[in-house]
């Protein structure tokens, strides 16, 4: 049984192309700089979309322990990268059912991660 990220962005209107292109630039940079590469899952994107959702994802973590948290803080940077793309939404990031808060200085993180 693995643990998985999942993210979204709601608001009224969708991604501009600006956007769209900025998503995908963050998605690539972070999917090709993965802590082990095409061997764990990236950002995945949803292509469908609910009404007032701009932006749907998850990522599965490792599930190998000495994987797991050096993948967690690469994809707590991705999502606050995405973020950053996308600042004016009502975001919600979750690690499985654990709500992960939003830090204006620190961005996504967990404490003790990054120690």
């Amino acid at each position: 049984m693995g643990v998985s990220l999942y993210y979204t962005a709601r608001r009224a209107v969708p991604l501009t192309d600006a956007e769209l292109t900025a998503v995908g630039q963050v998605v690539e940079t972070y999917n090709a700089n993965a802590p082990f590469g095409l061997e764990e899952e990236g950002l995945c994107l949803y292509d469908r979309l609910d009404p007032g959702t701009a932006l749907n994802g998850s990522t599965k973590l490792p599930a190998v322990d000495d994987r797991a948290v050096p993948s967690l803080v690469h994809w707590l940077a991705a999502v606050t990268a995405l973020r950053g793309v996308v600042a004016d939404a009502d975001w919600t990031f979750t690690l499985d059912d654990y709500e992960i808060e939003w830090d204006d200085h620190a961005g996504y993180h967990l404490p003790g991660l990054d120690d």
